[in-house]
């Protein structure tokens, strides 16, 4: 019987990917998308992740975990599976898998979706799932230092140096969707303002105020966010208040860059803690809430398959379907990011072996699946809607006319009434060229709850979803800027030994700054840059983070085949040589491309061909200068991550190429093996 339902399983899913990739009608019904993700995700988890797990990792549950071992109540904490695997998912989903998705929708619903299923599957739950287990073995160790023990100095230093430049990228691109979700958009800034508070004081609650009351602080936290979101509709309708919170994108940037440089430096448990906790409870329940809505609405995708922006004239981003749907999708399909989760503090709460599977597995494939939804939510929209939200003036025009024009031509129709009259079902002023993916998704979102639960309720559910965007992401944003700002402390600690004290407080405040100030500059890029940012930063995002999930599979490839086990290698090798040649491919265009609105430097050139003629807007004439130099910053700094990669992947197969050799490598630094208390 069991044989029997998986090979129906096998059969259904096969029968709806087959359908979604052969359907080329008007109009096809989001369950397609649905049936095919579920039934993929249970039979790679049943199956795939099962023989991993047994053949190439060896999984132990007899064999005691640092946790375990090394139990000290504060870092080292043997932790109930279930638990764990909310902190890891909590941890690893960002924003990627909702904004990626969305923006990623321009070339059509069928490469973005056939790349989050197989890139999931194949790649980044096997990533996740790997770097957990080599990490849990080696005493919760990070994946520079595990690149440094394993493959040596040379790989070493670039991973570490890479993962931190990363990691500022990825921190300003978070930054950047925030900012374009608040602009000129009370509702929203005063709601996404209110969570914090709402987080410092379910931290006081539960730490001073009702030690251990849990269940209280949850309800009381959650209550308050949802008064959080009908507040913010009494704000938006309020003339006398309205003006406090409508604000230019830079305002919006400075209050994001405190924001970030606070959390870095207030204690964990004040605002930290208390907003993680929350966001796990919103993320998941709205997740939930979004596929039973689905299930019951049943809406019709109305984007087509395969847009004509697949030969790289899209208006959302520039560049062709391959290599760049692969790096505009990372966290659905495969994240670097995720790889250090899975080496920082995830592998020092596993309570046992057996669990690495189910949280480094499964939590990737549950992220993926919100990946799934949120290609769902942007491509129900009319696809003219969705290019008007997602396309910045600097490309359709900056008049609600010129931009309507200029889209319907693309042969999308879209009519400024109609942009009108949503906006005003979403509770906003406007909704053209609300870029970076966030409001479209949330438009999207609102739209499917609405057809559900009632069509009355369109703006609430438009600025709760941004609510939930924004927690999402600046969740991320301050986790982010803390581990960054250990990074900084550990490398400085080199040079310095008092800087490499975490809780010294002149080393918490300069190290914060520093990080703070570098991607504050990033984001300050993106909010100036008449496209709206996106063009800029998110294919630099993409690239680093893909590039990263490369770094991380060349770490796990090159310790498989020192155990002995090469001829498993190609489960991390294969994933890792997609990647190697998208990131090139992808980083070479952006260097070298002479089409403005690829190549970083084509459109420095440009721009500074335009104002030496005199031949751009005052306003943006004023800022060409700046933009010039950042497009130049932009395409050095992708050079950078290229010989970073390569350095690192030229390591793993010089250590590899002498293990198969037999000569002497350096020698594991895996932990003794230990048997663990819980089996004996």
């Amino acid at each position: 019987m069991k044989r029997l339902f998986w090979l129906a399983v096998a059969a259904l899913g096969a029968y709806a990917l087959g359908g979604l990739a052969l359907h080329r009608g008007e109009s096809i019904n989001a369950l397609w998308i649905v049936v095919a993700a579920v039934c993929i995700y249970a039979l790679g988890f049943r199956f795939y992740s099962a023989w991993v797990a047994a053949r190439v990792l060896a999984i132990d549950p007899t064999r005691a975990t640092p946790a375990e071992r090394l139990d000290n109540g504060r870092d080292f904490v043997p932790t109930n599976r279930w638990i764990v695997f909310g902190h890891h998912f909590a941890a690893i989903a960002g924003p990627g898998p909702l904004i990626g998705p969305t923006l990623a929708a321009q070339f059509g619903y069928l490469p973005g979706t056939l790349w989050i299923l197989v890139g999931a599957v194949l790649g980044g739950c096997v990533q996740d799932m790997t770097i957990l287990l080599l990490s849990t073995r080696r005493n919760g160790r990070s994946l520079g230092q595990m690149a440094r023990d394993e493959l040596g100095p040379v790989g070493g230093a670039a991973a570490l140096t890479g993962t931190l430049v990363i990691m500022v990228i990825l921190i300003a691109v978070l930054g950047l969707v925030i900012v374009n979700a608040m602009k000129h958009s009370p509702w929203a800034t005063a709601t996404v303002f209110a969570t914090i508070p709402i987080a410092i004081l379910v931290g006081l609650y539960l730490r001073n105020w009702r030690p251990g009351r849990v269940l209280e602080g949850s309800l009381i936290g959650i209550s308050l966010l949802i008064l959080a979101v009908v507040g913010g509709g009494w704000v938006n309708a309020s003339p006398a208040i309205r003006g406090w919170f409508d604000y230019e994108g830079l305002t919006l940037a400075w209050f994001v860059i405190g924001y970030g440089w606070c959390a870095a430096i207030l204690p964990v448990w004040l605002l930290l803690a208390p907003r993680d906790y929350l966001s796990a409870f919103l993320k998941l329940g709205t997740i939930a809430l979004l596929a039973v809505a689905i299930l019951i609405a049943q809406p019709d995708i109305k984007m087509p398959a395969v847009t004509q922006f697949i030969d790289g004239s899209g208006p959302v981003f520039g560049g062709k379907v391959f290599p760049f749907v692969f790096i505009t999708i990372a966290c659905g399909a495969v994240s670097g990011f995720h790889a250090l989760v899975a080496s920082g503090t995830t592998p020092k709460l596993i309570a046992s072996e057996s669990d690495v599977r189910l949280i480094g597995y499964g939590s990737m494939a549950l992220e993926s699946f919100v990946a799934i939804m949120a290609m769902i939510a942007a491509t129900l929209l009319d696809p003219g809607v969705y290019f008007a939200i997602n396309t910045a003036p600097g490309i359709v025009g900056g008049t609600a006319d010129a931009a309507v024009a200029t889209i319907s031509s693309w042969g999308f129709p879209v009519t400024v009434d109609q942009m009108h009259a949503l906006a005003r079902e979403m509770g906003e002023s406007t909704l053209f060229a609300r870029t970076g993916g966030a409001p479209s998704l949330a438009v999207g979102m609102a739209s499917i709850f609405a057809g559900t639960f009632g069509q009355g309720l369109l703006a609430i559910w438009y600025h709760f979803a941004i609510m939930f965007e924004a927690v999402f992401i600046l969740t991320t944003l301050d986790a982010g800027t803390r581990v960054g700002r250990f990074m900084l402390q550990d490398t400085l600690g080199n040079l310095w030994k008092p800087i490499g004290r975490t809780s010294w407080y002149p080393s918490v405040l300069a190290t914060s700054s520093l990080i703070v100030a570098a991607w504050g500059y990033f984001l300050y890029i993106g909010v100036i840059d008449p496209n709206g940012g996106v063009h800029i930063l998110w294919p630099l995002f993409g690239i680093a983070n893909q590039m990263l999930a490369a770094i991380a599979l060349s770490v796990a490839t090159g310790i498989i085949v020192k155990q002995g086990k090469a001829r498993y290698a190609w489960v991390t090798l294969v994933p890792l040589t997609w990647l190697a040649i998208v990131t090139t491919t992808a980083a070479m265009q952006k260097i070298i491309s002479d089409d403005p609105r690829i190549g970083f430097f084509a459109a420095a050139g440009d721009l500074a061909a335009k104002l030496a003629a005199g031949t751009l807007p005052p306003e943006r004439a004023a800022v060409a200068p700046q933009l010039i130099f950042n497009q130049q910053l932009d395409a050095w700094l992708t050079a950078f991550f290229v010989v970073v990669v390569w350095l690192v992947i030229a390591d793993m197969l010089r250590v590899s190429w002498r293990a198969l050799q037999g000569k002497a490598v350096l020698p594991s630094s895996e932990a003794p093996y230990a048997p663990s208390r819980s089996t004996a």
